[in-house]
C-alpha cells in the first residue's frame, strides 16, 4: 500500500480553517440511517449541508438496488475525546513502551485527535452500502473495526479481501470520490468533505468547516 498521511500529521493541523458558517442538518428522511451509534440528541444523524448534498449526489450515482447507509456523522467534542482516549489506553496496554508521539500517531489510524477531528465539524461521515431492504453488503470488515481486530483489513486498499468485498468498496469509493469526498485510507467507511484532511488531500488552501455545536 502507498504511504498514508495520518490525520495526526502536522501537515493536517497546519491547514487553516475558514469557517463557512454552513449549518448542520439532519440527514434522516434524506438518506438511510442506522441507529447503532445513535445518541439521545440525534447528533449522529447531522452533517454540514454541503456534505449531505454531495452524499445525495453519490447516492444518485449508485446502481439500482444499492443504498448508502449512514452510521455516524457529527460527534460532540466530549464524545470524540472519549473515543480517542479509550483507544489510546488500549494501545498503551498493548505497547507500554511506545513513546507518546508514536502512540498518538498509532491511535490516529482509528480515531482523530480532538483538535483536528472532522466529525466534530460535521464534515465526516461513517457509512457503508446496503440493499434496498437495508441488508448491509460485505465490505470485508465490520464498520469501525480497529486495525488490531481486523489485522489491517480495515484499511481501504488492504490486500487479501474477497472479490465481493473489494467490489463493494470500489463501488462505494467511486460514487463518493466523484461527489467530491475524500477517504481516510485507514478506514474504508470514513469519508469527509470540507475538513482539514480534505483540504490537504485536494490541495484546497483552507478547510471550510471547523468544530461546531449542534
Amino acid at each position: 500500500m502507498p504511504d498514508i498521511v495520518l490525520i495526526s500529521d502536522a501537515r493536517v493541523a497546519a491547514i487553516p480553517v475558514e469557517e463557512s458558517g454552513e449549518r448542520l442538518v439532519d440527514v434522516r428522511g434524506r438518506l438511510r440511517t442506522d441507529d447503532r451509534l445513535a445518541d439521545p440528541e440525534g447528533a449522529f444523524a447531522h452533517l454540514r449541508l454541503g456534505l449531505l448534498t454531495r452524499l445525495e449526489e453519490a447516492q444518485s450515482q449508485l446502481p439500482d438496488g444499492y443504498r448508502l447507509l449512514v452510521v455516524e456523522g457529527y460527534r460532540p467534542l466530549a464524545t470524540q475525546k472519549k473515543i480517542f482516549d479509550g483507544y489510546s489506553a488500549e494501545l498503551r496496554a498493548l505497547h507500554p513502551d511506545m513513546p507518546p508521539a508514536e502512540l498518538r500517531a498509532a491511535a490516529s489510524r482509528y480515531v482523530s485527535p480532538v483538535e483536528i477531528a472532522p466529525h466534530t465539524a460535521g464534515a465526516a461521515v461513517d457509512l457503508t452500502l446496503a440493499t434496498e431492504d437495508g441488508t448491509e453488503l460485505d465490505m470485508g470488515t465490520r464498520l469501525n473495526a480497529t486495525p488490531e481486530e481486523s489485522d489491517g483489513a480495515c484499511y481501504t486498499d488492504a490486500p487479501g479481501l474477497s472479490p465481493e468485498a473489494r467490489h463493494n468498496r470500489k463501488l462505494l469509493g467511486v460514487a463518493l470520490d466523484a461527489a467530491g469526498l475524500v477517504n481516510y485510507p485507514t478506514e474504508w467507511w470514513h469519508w469527509s468533505y470540507g475538513d482539514r484532511y480534505w483540504a490537504l488531500t485536494t490541495g484546497a488552501p483552507a478547510a471550510l468547516y471547523g468544530p461546531v455545536s449542534i
